[in-house]
């Protein structure tokens, strides 16, 4: 059994894959603080919802944007899984090239990505991450990241929108009802700035990479936030809600068969 420990700013994900397939997933919010103590009693009583327990893991795989966390997550699967986890960014072999003129800043989710996204879709793709921030990797056809574009995400946008703006209030991110761009009252209004807004901003950024780029690419949407537009723009290609996991979990195996 592999844990794998995906953590953004905003979530992290638990997910357990049995050797064939992922059998359970979970979600929780990130706090960088919360120790391994605490992870440990929130994970046994999910895992115990499911008939497993914290003793069933052969291998633990991490990979986090919130480097104050990683010792906590590690600690939990030194205490109590009694596994050494592979941690991204930390002496593991990602299998492809990082083609930017700093490779240690590139973000473990976008290297996860990368690797997710090359072993199903041929060709020159562009990876769209829709978080905390929305970024546009782009990918060559080998595997390499040759960069990236990145762009506050929606939720910290329309946040921002109702902190800064004494009166506007805290509203639902959704697809404007009818597919309007002129709200007829406040919270219309924002919602459609805020998402179309976005919708532009990723039809802006793909036409220009794509012209920068010179050759045709795949664009690949993925993220929490991802599933807001699907189908509402004809910039993206495919959503793929499992991209992130299955580059994480062919990173594990590459580095287990290498050892």
């Amino acid at each position: 059994m592999l844990l794998a420990i995906e953590q953004g700013n905003t979530n992290t994900l638990f997910a357990v894959h049995d050797g064939e397939r992922w059998i359970a997933q979970w979600r929780s919010e990130t706090h960088s603080n919360r120790t391994a103590d605490e992870y440990a009693v929130w994970l046994s009583q999910l895992l115990a919802m499911a008939g497993l327990q914290l003793g069933v893991f052969s291998g633990c795989i991490i990979s986090s944007v919130v480097p104050q966390s990683i010792f906590n997550l590690r600690n939990l699967a030194r205490r109590y899984l009694k596994v050494e986890p592979l941690v991204i960014g930390e002496n593991v072999d990602l299998g492809i090239e990082v083609r930017i003129e700093k490779p240690s800043e590139a973000g473990a989710d976008r290297l996860v990505n990368a690797v997710g996204a090359h072993m199903v879709y041929p060709g020159d793709l562009i990876v769209i991450d829709s978080g905390t921030a929305t970024t546009f990797d782009v990918i060559a056809a080998d595997g390499a990241m040759e960069g990236c574009a990145i762009a506050p995400g929606i939720n910290l946008s329309m946040e921002a929108l109702h902190q800064a703006a004494a009166k506007l209030p805290r509203v639902a991110i959704q697809r404007p009802r009818g597919n309007t761009a002129i709200g007829k009252d406040t919270v219309a209004a924002m919602q459609s700035g805020v998402y179309w807004g976005y919708i532009a901003l990723i039809e802006g950024l793909v036409t220009r990479i794509k012209a920068e780029w010179g050759k045709p690419m795949t664009v690949i949407g993925t993220g929490g936030v991802a599933s807001l537009f699907h189908g509402a723009t004809a910039a993206i290609d495919t959503f793929d809600p499992d991209l992130t996991i299955r580059g994480m979990l062919e990173i594990y195996r590459r580095n287990t068969a290498k050892a």
